[in-house]
C-alpha cells in the first residue's frame, strides 16, 4: 500500500485547513446554539391560596409540560438537568370555580422567573379539580416499632403516647374511611433501659389532606426479666346439676417471666385456671385440658404443668 509522504509545507497547510474546519464547524455550533429556539421541559406543580372552606383533588397530574422561549444553549442545560423545576399555581379562583387556566397566570409566574426562561405555553393548559366537603376528625395513633432488646429485657407495660390522637382534615369521602394513623417505624437495637423519643407520623400522600400534629412522643417502659414459679388452682366450669366433682390435680403449677420491679407483687391471685366440663358432656374426654383464662400483662407464660387433670364424678 502507498504511502503518501507530504512536505513539511504541505503538513502545515493540512493542519491549517483541519483547524479551520473545527473552528467553522465551532462557530457555526455556537451561533445555531445562540438562536432563541422554543422547547418543551416538564415542571412539577406547585400550589398557594389553596381554598380553606373547600376539599380538592387535582384530576391530572401533579406535572405539566410547559414551552419556554429560551436559546439552544438554555434547551441543551434543560437536558443535561434531569430535575424537574417548579411553578407556583394561584388556587384562589377555586372558591368559585372547580378548574384554573394557566396561561391567565402567565404573567405572575414569569415575573418570578429569569429574562431566557420565560414560558410561552402549558400542556395542558387548564387544570381540573374534584370537590366534596371537607371534614375534620381525630383518630388514634398507631405506633409502628422494630425494637430488639437485650438479653432478658423486654417491654414491661403499656406504650404511652403523646398526643394519643392526631386530628386529619380532608375530603369527608377520604376522612370517613380512615380509623388510625401510623407513625414512622421506630428502629431501636440493645435495649436496656425506658425508652423516651419523639417519632415522626407517616406523611400525608395526597394533597388535599392534612395532619396535626406531624410528631408524637412515646414511652416504653422497659426492664430484665425473670422466672418466677406460681401453683395456681383449678376452677371447673359447667359443674352444675351433674352432681360432686373432684379434680387431680387440683392446682397447677406455672412458670412464667415478670420484670423484676413487679416480681414481688404478682401472686396465684393475678392468675385463673380453668378446666370446662363441657368437654366431658359433649365430647367425651377422659381428661381436661387447663386453660389459663386470666394472665397479668407482661406475663409470659413459659410452661404449664400438668396441661391436662384427671376428674372424678359422684352421683
Amino acid at each position: 500500500m502507498a504511502i503518501i509522504k507530504l512536505s513539511a509545507t504541505e503538513r502545515r497547510r493540512l493542519s491549517a485547513f483541519f483547524t479551520c474546519l473545527v473552528l467553522a464547524f465551532a462557530a457555526w455550533i455556537i451561533t445555531v446554539l445562540s438562536n432563541p429556539k422554543p422547547y418543551v421541559v416538564k415542571e412539577v406543580l406547585e400550589f398557594r391560596n389553596t381554598p380553606q372552606m373547600r376539599a380538592f383533588r387535582p384530576l391530572q397530574s401533579d406535572t405539566v409540560n410547559v414551552t419556554i422561549n429560551g436559546t439552544g444553549w438554555d434547551m441543551l442545560f434543560s437536558k443535561m438537568n434531569s430535575a424537574y423545576q417548579g411553578i407556583t399555581i394561584d388556587l384562589h379562583t377555586l372558591e368559585s370555580k372547580s378548574y384554573v387556566v394557566l396561561s391567565l397566570q402567565k404573567d405572575q409566574i414569569n415575573s418570578k422567573r429569569e429574562g431566557d426562561q420565560q414560558i410561552i405555553a402549558f400542556n395542558p393548559d387548564t387544570l381540573y379539580f374534584d370537590f366534596s366537603n371537607r371534614k375534620e376528625k381525630r383518630v388514634p395513633v398507631h405506633l409502628i416499632s422494630a425494637m430488639h432488646y437485650q438479653p432478658q429485657f423486654f417491654q414491661s407495660g403499656p406504650i404511652t403516647l403523646n398526643p394519643a390522637y392526631v386530628i386529619i382534615n380532608g375530603p369527608a369521602s377520604v376522612i370517613d374511611k380512615i380509623t388510625s394513623w401510623d407513625t414512622d417505624t421506630l428502629k431501636l437495637d440493645s435495649v436496656d433501659e425506658n425508652v423516651v423519643t419523639r417519632v415522626n407520623m407517616q406523611p400525608v400522600k395526597e394533597g388535599n389532606l392534612s395532619l396535626y400534629p406531624k410528631n408524637i412522643q412515646a414511652t416504653i417502659p422497659v426492664d430484665e426479666f425473670t422466672e418466677k414459679v406460681l401453683e395456681i388452682p383449678v376452677k371447673v366450669l359447667n359443674a352444675r346439676n351433674i352432681g360432686e366433682v373432684k379434680i387431680f390435680p387440683q392446682k397447677i403449677k406455672v412458670t412464667f417471666t415478670t420484670s423484676l420491679s413487679r416480681y414481688a407483687e404478682i401472686d396465684e391471685d393475678f392468675f385463673e385456671a380453668t378446666a370446662d366440663l363441657d368437654l366431658w358432656k359433649k365430647n367425651g374426654y377422659k381428661t381436661l385440658p387447663v386453660v389459663l383464662s386470666k394472665i397479668p400483662d407482661y406475663c409470659r407464660i413459659v410452661r404449664i404443668e400438668p396441661r391436662n387433670i384427671d376428674f372424678i364424678i359422684k352421683e
